[in-house]
């Protein structure tokens, strides 16, 4: 064998590394150690796949393993790299070399404002199963491979299989990931040494080029999934005057001219008319740009700027200042199509408000990273009935590297805010005021955490946020007596008192800033590093706009700091709000993590509660969590909202809240005496399913269901085969193992006589409608006729009910276990994948079982009792030549957060593309549909981006 191996590996001396296959082992290029560069010279010369991962290649790196990759090439291994334009360090030649000679596939990632990869690693695959990898400092590089201080450690599919798994699934989804773009040197090879130049300091210019390359751009997963969310509030809510909210730095702009690009291919190609109207020509001559090259259309647009006029009034790019009243009114009202207005929290000011006034376009778009402005007031409450079409969430733009990492400190001040007064779902604010302002105490509690955690105080640029004037004032004479450079802004500040206190702090001539809502138009400082939260924020928006001030990146700027100081609240106060928006964690999920001290966060971010404050905080949350229906009755009668919907509102409540244990909306009503009358017989039973009506998402089944539950409900007999299959996903929603009925027809009709459960399962799906995320996709094909819509949510009684699976006389849903189903009538095989099943505990040994390579490209595995020759997984392999269908449905968690069955998300029909094993199979899927971008994001087996 040993010899036929030298015939297949000409010029390797060595075809087996002297750390056997089977072990680990720590390789440091000391001289007793085998060197890097050996090692991998032997692995390369029985390998079967290899896959290369490393922050930059050289061109003396390659030289030292040439002969094993030329060898490599001759036996027709395939070879991946992935690599990135890090510090201009690559060689454009030693990539093309790559390519050229040794027939390698190779990747690069060309971002610049921070480092998107760092990782070196090598993967080694046998069909032996012998698999090894090597992970550590090295990239490929001379010194690295041969006499660098390099450290790397030697992994093996015999020692370390998890290890081995995770790292082919990390590696697959990066190469599928469009951050990491396929190189050619013919087609790519300049523009690679353009970008290596700019990466290395070398470039020319950082204005952004328009790079009309045919390359279609796309949206980060943050930004699809803000533009999706848009679509959900035109097309299923009817809402064509929308705002959306996002920091700085986020892309704005490119989700807007996105979002054109969108509604243009929704038109038939047909470009709508434009007006995008900004107040500087900087953000005008940007938002061309972007547009150009969102269209692919170096012709788009023109400018109408200071004297600028365009010729043909189609895509107009205007200042607002040029938008003269005489010019308006010579244009008809619904000349524009789409009106863009950027920074919408200026449009308030009176040149906004006339362009507002005068156009009537089909869709109105709002661009702001700052709804609430400094005279309290929120533009979303003037302009747009109080909706925010799409908030950023935060995690996913820390998760694509778009903003700056945060360490977050939560910090006692011993402050007692439990007798203070609690009016429209906050503090008093003078009373807070007052409290702050009446002792030197928590200043200097303040100054002191302050000159703990940060490194030069001289050096900083922060932002205080204050609750009153006086506050503001208080706390910059208190920085000013310790030796700061600090001053106060607020709404009776001149616009040059607060246009110089701003350059200011820009300059370094001042540290500190400490003003009440500072989210005016003049704060656009990059360079902000630290956040002195002073007041307490019960709402999630407010504090994201406050973290936004700081969280724009630049290249001075490692991290922001952030100090928030807590003291004792009122049992109204809520902390959850503000740390679900900054982990993405459901309340029972974040008590564990805060318990854990957080230990999964944004690469780079760290929350750290000291002392009492970890105390505060989870006392706080658990109270929420405690909440008994005596607590909710209670509130019920102080707020005296007898409707669903205006009780969640004023109590800031999550629905599902009402629905822990056997309580329902109806019992909380009987409990605080609302409802007078007695329950009618089966009452209490049905009440006990409503929630599994809580995540119905889609408008077609909701109103479905609404029609079966009115007054005047139809019969089973007399509905269409669509309505009648509605029908029954409503009725083994309400009894999942039949109710004693032999008929769906008697079912539904004792539903007629249960006013009660009728009304509450009407104001539920009401409700929870009109807080969907996902645009449902009906299913077409063979399977068309079914009731499924693609990204909504389904509950086991509703999937199997749709599919056939579940009906009277056979299969009852409460009794279904298994994650997998044939349903022969539809040649259909269902999928239905739990993705962690320990919920508690993160568990790397199943975590690379089920996971997206990609948003088109899923990774399952199979039964344990299923063997790649047996029937089922022939079948799954050959679903498309004998015209079978695979449907996948998934879900994060198998519980939620009140304990009940998680519903699963549809993803409609999967395509077989691959697969490894038998008993269990390991099969590779291709989705017909994107995932939508938040479950992208929790199912990658890597962060999203």
């Amino acid at each position: 064998m040993l010899a036929l191996a030298e015939q297949e590996a000409p010029g390797v001396h060595a075809i087996r590394p002297l750390t056997p296959l089977s072990e680990t082992a720590l390789i440091t290029n000391a001289p007793d150690d085998p060197s890097l560069g050996a090692e991998l010279r032997a692995e390369l010369a029985t390998a079967d796949r290899i896959d290369l991962l490393c922050a930059f290649v050289k061109w003396y790196g390659i030289r030292v393993l040439e002969d094993s990759l030329r060898a490599a090439k001759k036996r027709g291994v395939p070879i991946r790299v992935i690599t990135t334009t890090y510090i201009g360090a690559t060689d454009r030649y030693a990539l093309d070399r790559l390519v050229r000679e040794f027939g390698a596939e190779v990747k690069v990632n060309y971002e610049i404002r921070s480092t998107r990869l760092h990782a070196k690693a090598w993967l080694f695959r046998r069909n032996t199963g012998f698999d090894t990898a090597y992970v550590g400092s090295s990239n490929l590089s001379k010194a690295a491979l041969l006499d660098g201080l390099e450290w790397n450690v030697r992994l093996s599919a015999v020692a370390t299989p998890r290890v081995l798994e995770k790292f082919e699934a990390t590696f697959d989804s990066y190469w599928d990931d469009a951050a990491f773009e396929p190189y050619d040197p013919d087609d790519d090879g300049d523009r690679l040494a353009d970008a290596l130049a700019q990466a290395g300091g070398n470039g020319a210019s950082n204005e952004l080029k328009i790079n009309l390359s045919g390359l279609e751009v796309h949206p980060f997963p943050h930004q699809r999934d803000m533009l999706e969310r848009l679509r959900v509030e035109r097309e299923i809510r009817g809402h064509h005057e929308n705002l959306l909210v996002a920091a700085t730095g986020t892309g704005k702009t490119v989700m807007a001219a996105l979002d054109y690009r969108s509604l243009r291919d929704r038109r038939g190609g047909e470009l709508p008319r434009l007006l995008f109207v900004a107040h500087r020509k900087e953000i005008l001559k940007q938002s061309l740009r972007t547009y150009r090259e969102v269209l692919d259309d170096a012709s788009f647009g023109e400018l109408l700027y200071n004297g600028e006029e365009p010729r043909d009034w189609t895509h107009v790019f205007a200042s607002v200042q040029s938008l003269k009243l005489q010019q308006l009114e010579q244009l008809d009202p619904g000349h524009f199509n789409v009106i863009v207005i950027d920074e919408f929290h200026h449009a308030t000011a009176d040149t906004y408000r006339q362009v507002i006034r005068h156009f009537k376009p089909s869709e109105l778009l709002g661009l702001t990273a700052t709804p609430e402005r400094m005279d309290g007031y929120n533009v979303q409450d003037e302009f747009f009935g109080g909706r925010i079409a799409a908030e950023m969430r935060l995690w996913e733009a820390l998760e694509n590297d778009l903003l700056c990492p945060f360490h977050y400190f939560g910090i006692p001040d011993g402050t007692d805010l439990s007798q203070l007064k609690w009016r429209a779902g906050s503090y008093d604010r003078d009373q807070l005021g007052n409290l702050y302002t009446a002792s030197h105490a928590r200043a200097r509690i303040v100054i002191k955490q302050v000159k703990d955690k940060i490194s030069n105080p001289g050096a900083m640029r922060a932002l205080g946020f204050c609750v009153t004037k006086a506050h503001a004032h208080f706390m910059a004479d208190r920085f000013r007596d310790a030796g700061f450079l600090a001053a106060a802004l607020d709404s009776e500040s001149s616009p040059a008192e607060r246009e110089r206190t701003l350059d200011d702090l820009e300059a370094g001539r001042i540290q500190v800033i400490f003003s009440v809502d500072l989210f005016n138009e003049g704060l656009d400082i990059p360079d902000v590093d630290t956040l002195i939260l002073l007041r307490p924020t019960n709402s999630a928006t407010v504090f994201l706009q406050q973290l936004g001030r700081g969280l724009r990146r630049t290249p001075n700027k490692p991290v922001l700091t952030v100090l928030d100081f807590i003291g004792t609240h009122r049992a109204e106060f809520r902390f959850e709000e503000q740390f679900r928006a900054l982990t993405n964690l459901s309340r029972n999920r974040l008590v564990d993590s805060i318990e854990r001290d957080f230990p999964q966060l944004p690469s780079g971010c760290q929350i750290i509660l000291e002392g009492k404050s970890k105390d505060l905080v989870l006392d706080n949350i658990r109270t929420q969590l405690s909440a008994t229906i005596n607590t909710i009755a209670k509130e019920v009668r102080d707020y005296r909202t007898p409707k669903l919907a205006a009780y969640l509102h004023e109590s800031r409540r999550d629905i599902k809240e009402l629905y822990k244990g056997d309580n329902s909306w109806t019992k909380v009503l009987r409990k605080a005496g609302v409802i007078k009358e007695s329950p009618m017989l089966g009452e209490a039973e049905l009440l006990k399913r409503v929630h599994a009506f809580l995540h119905v998402d889609d408008p077609e089944r909701a109103q479905a269901y609404l029609r079966l539950l009115a007054d005047d409900a139809p019969d089973y007999d007399s509905l269409a085969p669509t309505e009648q299959a509605y029908a029954r996903m409503l009725f083994f929603n309400l009894w999942d193992k039949a109710g004693g009925f032999s008929s769906y027809r008697d079912g539904l009709e004792s539903l007629r006589a249960q006013r009660m459960v009728r009304e509450e399962l009407q104001q539920v799906l009401a409700y929870v409608l009109d807080r969907t995320d996902h645009f449902p996709i009906p299913l077409d094909g063979p399977l068309g006729h079914l009731p499924l819509k693609i990204h909504s949510a389904y509950n086991r009684s509703e999937a199997l009910s749709a599919l056939g699976v579940a009906h009277l006389g056979g299969q009852m849903p409460g009794v279904f276990s298994q994650g997998v189903s044939w349903i022969e009538e539809i040649m259909t095989d269902a999928l239905l994948i739990t993705l962690e099943k320990n919920e508690r505990d993160f568990s790397p040994s199943v975590r690379y079982k089920d996971f997206a390579i990609s948003p088109t490209r899923f990774h399952w595995e199979s039964q344990s009792n299923t063997p790649e020759n047996s029937p089922t997984g022939l079948r799954y392999q050959r679903h498309a030549e004998q015209g079978s269908n695979i449907l996948l449905f998934l879900r994060r968690y198998k519980r939620n957060v009140i304990g009940k069955s998680e519903p699963w998300i549809f993803l409609g029909p999967a395509k077989y593309v691959k697969h490894t094993g038998s008993k269990p199979m390991a099969i590779t899927w291709d989705l017909e549909q994107e995932l939508p971008a938040d479950v992208w994001s929790y199912s990658a087996a890597i962060t999203a981006g």
